[in-house]
């Protein structure tokens, strides 16, 4: 797997975003498409224009999350201070105290894992 793309209306704001939440640079930069990453050629996330964009609206089926990113931190109430402050929302869901659920700023799901190292995966159709 090379990278993982986001859609998203501005590609250059949200690679921000998360660039920012995982201490991340830019590796590539266009205007409709962003990449970034620890360095060229590791993991990396891209961003790519989607002129007709629809956030997902989680956890409603009939606008599914489709897919979810999950980050896990040691201090979950300062991660989520962090998130906040960069632009995301809480969105419902929190699991046996180890994880919360969050949108970045144009409505992608995501979650900030915590607490025992277990799969902890935000399924709407789950009830925590």
């Amino acid at each position: 797997m090379e990278k993982t793309v986001l859609d998203c209306p501005d590609p250059r704001a949200l690679a921000a975003f998360y660039a920012e939440l995982l201490g991340m640079r830019v590796n590539e930069d266009s205007e409709n498409w962003v990449v970034i990453g620890a360095e060229p050629g590791s993991r990396q996330l891209a961003f790519q224009r989607s002129e007709h964009w629809v956030p997902p609206a989680w956890p409603d089926p009939q606008r599914p999350q489709q897919l979810h990113l999950d980050i896990r931190v040691d201090d979950a109430d300062a991660a989520e201070r962090a998130v906040l402050a960069l632009g995301a929302r809480r969105l419902p869901g929190e699991w046996d105290g180890r994880f919360r659920v969050f949108a970045d700023p144009v409505g992608h799901p995501f979650c900030l894992v915590f607490g025992r190292h277990r799969v902890a995966h935000a399924d709407p159709n789950e009830t925590p």
